[in-house]
């Protein structure tokens, strides 16, 4: 009887291992799960964005406040030089609004200064089509950006939050554009960018835009696709994109990514956006 009542238990035992085992898997299972759908009502808006939602045109006679910030300094203590080396400390007086532009200007008396202006916690959207009418300067160690964070970085850093480069330009390599994603996978000096020849990008205004959805990232270049990010299989390392971002506009100088700065460069440089629109 005893070794009935072992052989009996053991049996027990085994099936409550296995039960236990089976339960792990389907958690670890479900951490590769980060996507979720949202509303079948929504998805034809998410996946043809043509509803114009929020937009700044700078047509006041100042910055406005309820969609922007200012993000000031060199980074420091936590992110010195912003975390690329870069040289420029940010100021809110290194901007203006003039004939309906918004012009973040580069300079250089006492040491580099420039503009970096964020929507975060103001103006933050999750899909549609992103998009903004710029004309970057040239010279060597400039970088304008247009780009966007995930809402979250507070409490989920950089890269994890995710990053999209809707545009960025280095007056160290003129003619051409980038695009890029920047995500737990691959960040930094990301696989995931896109150089696109632009002879002219200096000489004019262009439209730089992305558009987002459930499944992927898609850039443009003057309405002409250049790049779509869409991952086959998406988790948390290589998806980050499943929340909403704030928009970034900047002109660095300098530092990893921007390059030495040209000696014979003649301050100011100017950064000049007449407008940025979301449309869902």
């Amino acid at each position: 009887m005893y070794f009935k009542l072992m052989k009996s238990l053991n049996k027990l035992l085994l099936f409550l291992l296995f039960l236990s085992c089976e339960k792990d898997a389907e958690k670890k299972d479900s951490l590769d799960i980060e996507i979720t759908s949202p509303p079948s009502s929504q998805l034809s808006v998410l996946e043809n964005p043509s509803e114009l939602v929020w937009s700044d045109e700078f047509d006041g006679a100042e910055l406005n406040l309820e969609n922007w910030s200012f993000e000031m300094g060199d980074g420091c203590p936590d992110l010195c030089g912003w975390g690329n080396n870069e040289k420029q400390i940010y100021t809110d007086i290194n901007h203006r609004i003039e004939d309906g532009f918004l012009i973040i200007a580069a300079k250089n008396g006492n040491g580099y200064t420039s503009t970096r202006i964020i929507t975060k916690g103001k103006q933050e959207f999750q899909y549609g089509r992103f998009e903004a009418r710029i004309k970057v300067p040239s010279g060597g160690g400039l970088w304008p950006a247009f780009w966007a964070l995930g809402n979250d970085i507070d409490i989920n850093p950089w890269p994890d939050c995710g990053e999209i480069d809707i545009m960025e330009y280095v007056g160290r390599e003129p003619g051409q554009i980038f695009n890029s994603v920047h995500t737990r996978s691959s960040f930094g000096n990301t696989v995931n960018t896109k150089i696109t020849s632009a002879p002219d990008v200096e000489d004019d205004f262009h439209v730089f835009s992305m558009e987002w959805t459930l499944n992927s990232v898609q850039f443009f270049y003057d309405d002409d696709l250049v790049y779509v990010y869409s991952p086959t299989v998406k988790n948390f390392e290589n998806w980050p994109f499943n929340k909403p971002f704030f928009l970034i506009l900047n002109l660095a100088i300098g530092g990893n990514f921007g390059g030495s700065i040209d000696t014979s460069l003649v301050f100011p440089r100017e950064y000049i956006i007449d407008y940025v629109r979301v449309y869902q």
